[in-house]
C-alpha cells in the first residue's frame, strides 16, 4: 500500500516535476572548478612574482614557454566555466520570466564564449610566436 508521500511524489514524476537529476553534477563542477581555479590561480601569482620584471618583454617570453603556457589555458578555461556556471545559477534563481530567463542564458553563453575565445587566442598567439 502506497504512503501519502509515495503517490504525492509519483504524481510530481508523471507531471515533470521530479528531480532532474542535474543539479548534483552542476553543484559538483561548480566545485571541481573553484578548486581548479584555486591551484592555477597560486600557480600564475606565484610565478609573476617570480618574474624579473613585468614589462611587455618579460611577461610574453615568459608566456611563450610550453610549461607556462598550458596552464595557463587551463586556468583561462576552469576560469570562464566556473564563471558560466555561477551566473546560470543566479539567472535561474533570479529572473522569473520564462523569455527573459532564456535570452539571460544565451547571452550568458555568447559571452563566455567570445570572451573565452579572445582569452585563449591571446595566449596561444603568444605561445605560438605570433605576438
Amino acid at each position: 500500500m502506497a504512503t501519502r508521500f509515495q503517490s504525492a511524489s509519483g504524481l510530481k514524476t508523471v507531471r515533470g516535476l521530479g528531480s532532474a537529476k542535474s543539479g548534483v553534477h552542476h553543484w559538483w563542477m561548480q566545485r571541481v572548478t573553484a578548486v581548479g581555479n584555486l591551484v592555477l590561480l597560486l600557480w600564475f601569482g606565484v610565478s609573476l612574482l617570480l618574474l624579473p620584471s613585468l614589462s611587455y618583454a618579460s611577461v610574453t617570453a615568459w608566456l611563450a614557454q610550453p610549461v607556462v603556457a598550458v596552464p595557463m589555458v587551463l586556468l583561462i578555461l576552469s576560469t570562464f566555466w566556473h564563471m558560466r556556471l555561477g551566473v546560470q545559477v543566479l539567472i535561474e534563481d533570479y529572473v522569473h520570466a520564462e523569455g527573459t530567463k532564456m535570452l539571460a542564458l544565451v547571452a550568458l553563453n555568447f559571452y563566455t564564449l567570445a570572451a573565452g575565445a579572445t582569452a585563449l587566442f591571446s595566449v596561444l598567439s603568444i605561445a605560438f610566436g605570433a605576438a
